[in-house]
């Protein structure tokens, strides 16, 4: 290995998390907000830090459906977050829609607009599907910036 190589993957700081809510009923939220707060499931210890702005993360977290009114500010927001990014779906409805498919305001599933690399699937998905979500996410990530584990 290089020495370019091997400092720029000791260089590499751990992934920043950020979730958007693009219309959901908050169940997958409360089930995130686990992730972040119960030591049972940190998700720090995999090396991954909640972020509070778009442009400093790595991964991004999409919860609910893609609703009508939601769509222009969750792209807007999507496309601040520096490349590379790996994006996550957490729960059925950003996958397919939930049991909100074929409603007048939603506008389907989120990878309709935006590529997504995860998902994670659950009404609410379990805290554990979640990590292991995540770690995927990480994975990807690493593998985008050409330092895989």
């Amino acid at each position: 290995m290089s020495l370019d190589k091997m400092l720029q993957k000791l260089s590499v700081r751990s992934p920043w998390l950020f979730r958007i809510n693009a219309g959901s009923c908050n169940g997958c939220d409360v089930e995130l907000a686990t992730t972040a707060c119960i030591p049972r499931y940190d998700v720090e210890r995999f090396g991954c830090k909640y972020c509070g702005s778009p442009r400093h993360t790595d991964v991004v977290l999409i919860t609910g459906p893609l609703t009508t009114k939601m769509r222009d500010s969750v792209l807007r927001v999507w496309h601040e977050i520096p490349n590379p990014k790996v994006t996550v779906a957490v729960g059925i409805c950003p996958i397919s829609g939930g049991v909100f498919r074929g409603s007048y305001s939603i506008e389907g599933p989120i990878d309709r607009y935006i590529p997504v690399d995860v998902n994670v699937p659950g009404c609410p998905p379990r805290p554990q599907a979640i990590l292991e979500g995540i770690v995927l996410a990480r994975s990807i990530w690493l593998k985008k910036l050409g330092l895989e584990e």
